[in-house]
């Protein structure tokens, strides 16, 4: 998400956590790997850069974190390489789901270097709000993206971000849905693929709902073609009864066009050629259908 939508970064910094940033309509992404030593160490999720390419103003790092699983002293490694590579000021955003995550990564970093410690700007549970109107969510799709990730166990903000989905006509809101889906927990997906599967109107981006949405739909192509074979099979029948005098009764027509047995309508067609009256036609020891 923030990857596409660099802008984004800046407004969470400074309208949810009140950094201050410089004013400059410039905003474009850098390269995420910013070492200029050979080494996969030094590598983040997202680089926002404000500013002018030749003269950058400041340095954003975006960094999605769902667990403590990352060494806070890498965080402080990533501001020192980027610092070093543009000569601009750098904020380090790390946007956590959980609070204790975000509670751990809001703790000030010794970077191990004397002198240099590291306060990273961290957007917990409690920095994003609850958004359970679908057309707040519509207003502001970003914001209800991180309102399932962060407040997603209440069904309300998921169905809001569903009721959403439906309305949004942004050329990004295809990929709305899977950003959502990523960043958010386990119970979190389940309840998403859950809502999502049950709304009028079924986005195709989970895993699960690609599997089980094409599933259905070559289902539903197999059966749509049963049925187109038996409807043109009731047709034929009826054209050859007609062509061979018989008169059939509204029962009758009734009974040939409801059946759906392919199998039997052939049955039926064949005998329709030589049959020499209906009830030879329909004699159960030729075949009828109970």
């Amino acid at each position: 998400m923030f990857n596409e939508r660099p802008q984004l970064v800046v407004e969470v910094l400074r309208d949810l956590l009140g950094v201050e940033l410089p004013a400059t309509p410039l905003v474009r992404l850098e390269k995420t790997t910013f070492n200029t030593r050979r080494s996969d160490d030094i590598e983040s999720d997202v680089v926002v850069v404000l500013g002018p390419p030749q003269s950058p103003a400041h340095a954003i790092i975006v960094e999605v974190q769902q667990d403590k699983s990352k060494d806070s002293k890498q965080l402080a490694r990533y501001a020192a390489a980027l610092w070093l590579m543009l000569g601009c000021d750098v904020t380090v955003l790390v946007v956590c789901p959980d609070r204790g995550v975000a509670d751990h990564y809001a703790q000030p970093v010794d970077s191990g270097l004397t002198g240099y410690r590291l306060q990273a700007q961290v957007l917990g549970p409690d920095d994003i709000p609850v958004i359970t109107d679908p057309q707040e969510a519509v207003a502001r799709p970003a914001l209800a993206i991180m309102a399932v990730m962060a407040h997603g166990r209440d069904r309300k903000v998921v169905e809001a971000f569903a009721m959403a989905l439906a309305e949004l006509r942004d050329e990004h809101a295809p990929k709305y849905y899977e950003y959502a889906y990523s960043m958010s927990a386990p119970d979190v997906r389940r309840l998403l693929e859950e809502i999502i599967m049950t709304s009028a109107t079924w986005p195709v981006y989970s895993p699960f709902a690609r599997e089980h949405y094409g599933r259905g739909q070559a289902e539903g192509k197999a059966e749509g073609k049963a049925e187109g074979k038996a409807e043109e099979a009731v047709r034929m029948l009826l054209l050859v009864l007609g062509a061979r005098g018989f008169d059939i009764s509204d029962d009758m027509r009734t009974r040939i066009s409801t059946c759906a047995d392919l199998a039997q309508l052939e049955s039926w067609a064949t005998r329709a050629v030589t049959a020499q009256s209906l009830e030879d036609l329909f004699d159960e020891t030729g075949g009828q259908a109970s």
